[in-house]
């Protein structure tokens, strides 16, 4: 296997880590045959368990080595600017299929997971990374109330908050 055969491997296995965490919940969707998905963490839950956590560790720590150190201080960037103060769901991703992109399957799926969260009068939140997206999530309902830097100049992050309706 190549080095980025491996580095691709690693990263793959970084996300299913989130992604299976998300799974002990019943709040995630897939749209359609796999267009779009929205991984959401149900309210007190945790991205993921203590072993999942670990194995994370390792593998961040294996994939990027010297530059692990930023990846575990945005994660921890994000953890300090997660209210804590009011039970609510957590989008951890929402992701659409490349060839999907520009259809808006991913904001209907997103309109669809925000019914049945309106439905159980929880409030949501997430984090925005790309500022293009900013717009789609205010007209969903979220308003934009903190902001971060990514280490190492990474992209500024838009923390939105969702009430309960």
């Amino acid at each position: 296997m190549s080095r980025d055969d491996k580095r691709n491997h690693h990263n793959s296995l970084i996300w299913a880590l989130f992604v299976d965490g998300a799974l002990r919940y019943s709040s995630s969707w897939i749209f359609g045959n796999g267009e779009a998905v929205s991984v959401w963490i149900s309210p007190g839950g945790s991205e993921m368990s203590a072993d999942q956590e670990s194995r994370l560790r390792d593998c961040v720590n294996e994939t990027l080595g010297d530059r692990a150190s930023r990846f575990f201080d945005l994660l921890a960037q994000m953890e300090d600017s997660h209210p804590r103060d009011e039970d609510h769901f957590y989008l951890s991703l929402l992701g659409t299929y490349p060839n999907s992109r520009g259809k808006g399957v991913g904001m209907q799926l997103l309109s669809h997971d925000l019914d049945l969260i309106d439905a159980q009068h929880r409030a949501a939140y997430l984090e925005s990374s790309n500022p293009n997206n900013d717009d789609r999530y205010q007209s969903a309902g979220f308003e934009a109330f903190g902001q971060f830097r990514a280490p190492n100049g990474g992209p500024t992050v838009t923390t939105m908050w969702r009430s309960a309706r």
